[in-house]
């Protein structure tokens, strides 16, 4: 009988940086800048002050580690805690197609405040964020579909991927990183429920992720053990959480197939569910020439994992809640020409036009569409104008995707957007953290980082 934890953890403890790809690296620095956007990109947006007050209020008054958004530093677990929420609340972090994981708002809030507690430099960090990433990935496949209907993927998977990334820190070796699988996925929780009220549980589940994986990994290399098959087991996660839970993707190719290199930049500050057909509706307008106004009605043929998360959403009360409605996003595509962040704060609630506009949007199952998730994340729209006349449209890779991705010049432009939003940093500081992005390979220390 084939031990999948077993063979999992192996390559989590075997690999080394020499190991890595050049363009792993590199991808890996894209991917830390287009994190660390989204993280300062979360000052002052709710609920983020409240995660600040409460580790003011239970955390040390200072600490090894920094919270990004304040520039206070605290313990590892509580900037992880603080840094998780962050990352996730603009919705511009970046995604896992196959996965449905949003792997770097787990594993990085968890491997940098780590790195920093530890004194790693920037090259330990990108070794832990691949196998953040890896495992994350791959366990996120294994619990399938039917895992990501109930529960929120980057809560429950992402706290073994946070956990994995921080044992890499601490360079363990395969039978720790055993006991950390089981005690990160013990912990592992997050359920949709919250997008039916306009709840914040979100930016709870990638906060408890970021903190609980690093709090399994501290436990662990101090002698705590955890269950030896909390994957595959008997009552193990795929038992509990899983009706389509399939083992060998937990060992898909290991060390050959780079699955980080899979992962997907957010263009819209919106749920990923909405972008192939916010890409579809904005080409099929600009073909053919019409404006909002000239549109009777919008028929979005997507795939079931999109209608159980958008579905939930009719009218939204949140701009958080917005980014979950289907309507309100093809609303501020159809108005403005783009869904950004400054859209969905100025007009996604407020804007009369795209509320009219998301009344007239439906979304449809397509059986080719859905064969095609989540492997592949397909655009179709079916538009009605005015006079009678219908139209379609199709995207195959919506902007973002690794087919259609986003250069370093647009990720930078993209940093630099989400700092403006926020006022986190100073066009200067914007323009250094960029540079030590880029070259986070050579950096001797990742602390301070701002």
């Amino acid at each position: 009988m084939t031990d999948y934890t077993q063979q999992l953890a192996g390559f989590l403890a075997g690999l080394r940086y020499q190991d890595l790809p050049p363009a792993v690296l590199a991808r890996m620095e894209e991917l830390f800048l287009d994190w660390l956007g989204s993280a300062l990109a979360g000052k002052g947006q709710h609920p983020i002050p409240l995660f600040e007050r409460y580790a003011e209020r239970m955390g040390p008054a200072d600490g090894s580690a920094q919270i990004l958004p304040s520039r206070r530093r605290s313990s590892p677990y509580f900037a992880a805690l603080v840094n998780g929420a962050a990352s996730h609340v603009v919705e511009q972090d970046d995604l896992h197609n196959s996965s449905v994981l949003h792997p770097a708002a787990v594993v990085f809030p968890a491997a940098l405040a780590a790195a920093q507690d530890l004194g790693r430099s920037g090259a330990e960090l990108i070794l832990a964020a691949v196998v953040g990433y890896e495992a994350g990935i791959r366990i996120g496949e294994f619990l399938g579909r039917s895992h990501y209907r109930v529960f929120h993927t980057t809560a429950t998977v992402g706290t073994l991927a946070a956990a994995v990334a921080v044992g890499k820190l601490m360079d363990f070796d395969r039978e720790r990183f055993v006991d950390l699988l089981g005690s990160a996925g013990t912990q592992a929780a997050g359920l949709w429920e919250f997008l039916r009220d306009a709840a914040d549980s979100k930016q709870l589940h990638t906060a408890k992720a970021a903190a609980d994986g690093l709090l399994a990994a501290y436990l662990t290399a101090d002698g705590l053990s955890g269950a030896r098959h909390i994957l595959e087991g008997e009552q193990g996660m795929a038992a509990g959480m899983s009706s389509d839970a399939d083992p060998e993707r937990l060992v898909d190719r290991l060390g050959s197939r780079w699955a980080l290199l899979e992962t997907s930049f957010k263009f819209h500050a919106s749920c990923r569910h909405t972008h192939p057909a916010a890409d579809a509706l904005l080409a099929l307008m600009q073909r053919e020439g019409l404006d909002h106004s000239q549109i009777a009605a919008v028929t979005a043929r997507v795939h079931q994992g999109a209608i159980d998360v958008l579905g939930r959403v009719v009218e939204p009360q949140t701009v958080h809640q917005a980014k979950f409605s289907m309507g309100t996003v093809l609303g501020l595509i159809a108005v403005y020409g783009k869904a950004g962040l400054g859209e969905f704060h100025r007009h996604a609630l407020s804007d009369p036009r795209v509320a009219a506009f998301r009344e007239r949007v439906e979304m449809r199952l397509d059986p080719d569409v859905d064969a095609a998730y989540p492997q592949r994340w397909l655009g179709r729209v079916e538009v009605l104008d005015r006079q009678g006349r219908r139209h379609t449209a199709a995207i195959d890779e919506p902007k973002g995707d690794p087919g259609n991705t986003l250069s370093r010049d647009e990720l930078a432009d993209k940093f630099r957007r989400l700092l403006a939003f926020s006022g986190a940093a100073t066009d200067a500081e914007a323009e250094i953290l960029i540079q030590r992005a880029w070259g986070l390979r050579q950096a001797p220390s990742v602390a301070p980082l701002i």
